[in-house]
This record gives structure tokens, sequence and C-alpha cells, in this order.
């Protein structure tokens, strides 16, 4: 008597949960109380994008290339599972050094493209002193001045202002030319803003900058320690003035010490800077270093760059003893998470490029999920008549039982939050015919017990008993396989093994505990001489 207390107690507890997370895929505009999880559809069924990247593994030498492909694999799996896409396909094309990767139901697929795309590289440099950033720009005026006919679209610095001077009449044309370039400063006019101040770019002369910074003639120029570099670009106003750096090469900390980097709100270094902002805390050795830095270098200027752009280069105002520093500037939420994502997950050891983009349309996605539903319609109509036909009023309890099943799925799978695609589909159909073959053996074993002439209850009881070793063998084999697919499989093969496993569970669970529990009511309850079955 007492067990089966403890038995009624599981079944309601599995019931009410089931129905909790069950009823709001049916039920609109329920009691404030229930859940807000939804089912989450997968790429095939929602839309989405699909990126395929190649990793740029031409500068490494032939032993490294492979092992840069596998971390390149795994510090993108571990930037999109913290960027909250649910049930991703992360996916490496055999023997190729191309990954795909499929993200349901994103939104913003920009996004997810800075996000996978970067490198990650975090560096602290030094800014050159004001001296070394004149010779600078002489020097880059200087060799531009000499090399002009290699820079077709820089020509339009190369004009200067006429004077007055008497123009000796014997001059060639091609004199004049050269002495008009000799007088250029066309580096400094080209990373002049509009406000005058020399280490500005205005928007439309930054693509100039970037060829030349891509150029290697006209990097082995730039004096020796010395390198060029953009600031961030502001997202509130894209099309402003960015920043021009002249910094130091040697690395004086990199990403390697870092320990965590951590997205806060609040103010940053001045009492202007307020907002959003990255935390970034350092191991013992990089704090360690990161002290002497700072306290040696007192009143100098350090930028934080991040894939060789500068985030914020502020002035050291004293000895930084902590390990911690901070990235500021006018970030959204969004852009801190997804830097933090970046730097926590860690550099990609070679440069990634995106090669194909594609946009599942909900079109599809509406397809499939019709086709997919009248699928299941069809088996659970054809299984449930079945059932009621050969069966009788037992195989009216099994179909209590499958539908009972169908639903502890979708609950399970809302709970948990996972992804239902099309192969998960056709995972729960499987298990739709799976679901009765325990009580058809059940079944069969009463049958047999009745015809041996035992009584209703005795062959109710003894077909159970018989039966379960058998159902549990067969069942657990199952779902023994469905686990190993899920471990080794990749993501359609995934979605079908998860919703095989937790359909096997719960028609262990509605065939041998729900119906078992119907009969004992049933025989209990009045005094049955005739079962039909």
């Amino acid at each position: 008597m007492r067990n089966r207390k403890i038995r009624g107690l599981v079944i309601l507890v599995v019931l009410l949960v089931t129905a909790y997370y069950f009823l709001p895929m049916v039920v609109p505009n329920l009691p404030s109380f229930w859940t807000t999880k939804r089912l989450i559809l997968g790429l095939d069924l929602q839309g989405g994008t699909q990126i395929q990247l190649e990793v740029d593994t031409s500068i490494l030498p032939e032993d490294e290339k492979e092992d840069a492909i596998k971390t390149a694999y795994e510090i993108i799996r571990n930037r999109i599972d913290q960027f909250g896409v649910a049930e991703p396909l992360i996916q490496r094309v055999a023997n190729e050094n191309r990954i795909i990767i499929q993200l349901p139901g994103l939104k913003d697929p920009s996004r997810a493209k800075d996000l996978i795309g970067q490198t990650a590289m975090l560096e602290f440099k030094f800014l050159a002193s004001s001296e070394q950033m004149q010779e600078t720009y002489e020097t880059m005026d200087k060799f531009l001045q000499e090399n002009i006919q290699n820079y077709e679209f820089l020509e339009e610095f190369t004009d200067v202002e006429e004077t007055e001077e008497v123009i000796d009449v014997l001059e060639t044309e091609e004199d004049i030319e050269d002495e008009s370039y000799d007088n250029a400063m066309i580096f400094t006019d080209l990373t002049t803003s509009k406000d005058g101040n020399p280490l500005k770019i205005d928007y439309k002369h930054i693509a100039k900058l970037k060829n030349l910074l891509k150029d290697p003639q006209f990097l082995q120029n730039i004096p020796t320690g010395l390198q060029i570099a953009l600031g961030k670009s502001d997202k509130n106003d894209p099309y402003s003035a960015r920043d021009i750096y002249i910094l130091h090469k040697k690395v004086e900390i990199d990403g390697k010490s870092l320990e965590n980097a951590i997205t806060r709100v609040g103010q940053g270094y001045t009492a202007k800077d307020k907002g959003p902002y990255i935390l970034l805390e350092f191991k013992k050795s990089g704090a360690k270093k990161f002290k002497n830095i700072t306290g040696q270098n007192i009143g100098e200027r350090l930028a934080i760059m991040l894939d060789n752009i500068v985030f914020i280069a502020p002035t050291i105002e004293s000895r930084i003893p902590d390990g911690q520093a901070r990235i500021t500037g006018n970030f959204t939420i969004e852009e801190c998470h997804d830097l933090v994502i970046m730097l926590n997950a860690g550099s990609l050891p070679a440069p990634v490029n995106i090669i194909e983009e594609r946009t599942v349309g909900p079109t599809l996605g509406s397809d499939s999920i019709k086709a997919g539903i009248l699928a299941a319609i069809i088996g659970m109509a054809i299984v449930i008549l079945f059932m009621m036909i050969y069966y009788g009023l037992s195989g009216l309890f099994a179909d209590i039982a499958l539908v009972v099943n169908v639903a502890f799925i979708i609950a399970v799978m809302t709970m948990l939050e996972g992804t239902l695609t099309m192969p998960g589909i056709a995972g729960m159909i499987l298990t739709i015919g799976m679901a009765v073959d325990a009580n058809v053996i059940i079944f069969e074993r009463i049958r047999e017990n009745i015809r041996a002439g035992k009584t209703i209850r005795s062959a109710v009881d003894s077909g159970f008993n018989r039966a379960m070793v058998t159902i549990l063998d067969a069942n657990i084999t199952t779902l023994i396989t469905a686990l190993v697919l899920y471990q080794f499989g990749t993501g359609p093969i995934k979605g079908f093994a998860v919703t095989l496993s937790i359909g096997i569970v719960g028609s262990m669970f509605a065939s041998i505990v729900l119906v078992k529990a119907i009969f004992d009511g049933l025989i209990t309850n009045s005094a049955k001489d005739k079962l039909s079955i």
C-alpha cells in the first residue's frame, strides 16, 4: 500500500511538471506564475545564420598548421558558447582548414561575425615621445614624396600652394612636378583632421591609411622600434575622425598574462567616463609585471590595444599594485560583453576569414515544422487507432501513456532549454513507435496468463513482472546507443539523440509506471472477472 502511495506521488509530480512546461505551447494567456520558457527551434526550423570560416595558416610553418586549426576551432567554440546562442553547430570540414558555424535564430549576424573573426590579441604598449612622433611624420612625409608613384590614391595630397616666387622659364614640366612633390607633406596632410590636430584622421581618409599600413615598403620605413595604429571607432558617430597613435613596437604585457576580463558598469578613469567598461584582472606574475611597469613610467601614456586597434591610451598617474586595468570608452553593454568573451576565450592562433555567409529564412522553417508535425500526428493517429482496435480498453491505456510521453519529451526539452531540430522531430516520431512496444509485450504476457486460467489481478501482476526484464534490456541498450550518438555525433545527430533519449526514459515511465497504476486502480476499485485486452 505504501509503495502505491509513493508511486502515485511520483506520477502526480511528473504530470504536474509536464503540464507546467508543456501547456504554454498550446494554451495562450496562462496565469503569470506559469513558466516563460518556450521550446527553442533549431536553425532548420526557425532560420538563422550559417557562417563558413577559413583559418589562414599560410604564414605558419607546416608542422604548426594543424595545431593552429584545432586551437582556432576550440577558441571559436568557447566564444560561441559564451555568446548565448542556443544549440549552435560548430563543425570542422574534414581535412581542411575550414569551420562551419550554424547559429539558430540569431538576430544580429554582424555582431556574431565580429565576435568570431577577431583574433583578440591584447597588448599594452607605450606611446612614442613627442620627438619620436615628429621624427615619424617627417620620415613618412619624405618617403611618400620620393615614392608617390607607387601610391596613386594619395595624389590629391601632392599639390602645394602656389607662391609668388619667379619660376625659371627653363625649368621643364617634370622639374616643376618633382619640386611640388618635394614640398608636399603628404603623410601630415593625410592624417590631419579638420580641427588641425595632427593625431587624427578624417573618416574619408581612413581607407587610405589602412592601405598604407598594409604596405610592406611603407612599414619598413617607419622609424625603428615604432609603429602607427588607429584608434577605436566611435559607434555613436561612425563617420567621425579617428585618433592615430604612434607607439613603441615593444609589447610591455600581453593577453597571456590575463587572468580574467569582466564587464562592469560605473565610472571609468575620469568623471566624464561613465557607463560600461571592461575590467582586466592579471595573473599573479602579470600583476607583478604590471605594477612594475606602471611604477617606473609615471607620467607616460600606456596604450591598451586589441587586434592592433588602440582602445584607450591613459596617462599613468601612479603605480597600480592590484593587478587590474580598465578598458573604457563609448561602449554599449553588448560591445563590452563581446570583448570580454574574446579576451576570456583567448587569441586565435591565426587570422580567420569569413568566406561564406548564408541566412536561412523563416519560410523554410515553417514548412519544415508543418511537415514534421503532420508526420508526428499521422504516426500517432495510426498507432493510437491500432492499439484501440487490437487491445480494446487496455489499448486506450497505452494511448494515454503515449500522449503523456510526447508531452513529457516536449516539456523536458523546454525545461532544459534544449533545441528542437528536424532530426529531433525524427527522433520523437521514432519514440512514438517505440513507446507502445513495451505495452505490447506486457499485454501479450497478460493474455497468456489469462489463457492459462489465472485471475485478472494475478495475470496483470505476472504480465508486468515477466515483461519487465525484456523491456529494460531493450530500452537500456537503445539509450546507450543514443548517448553514444550524442557524445560523438555532430549537431543534427545530437538533436536526434537528445529527443530519442528523453523519449526512451519517458516511454519506460509511461508504459511501466503509469499504465500499471491505471491497471491497479481499475482492478482494485472494481471486482473484474474480465479484462478488455
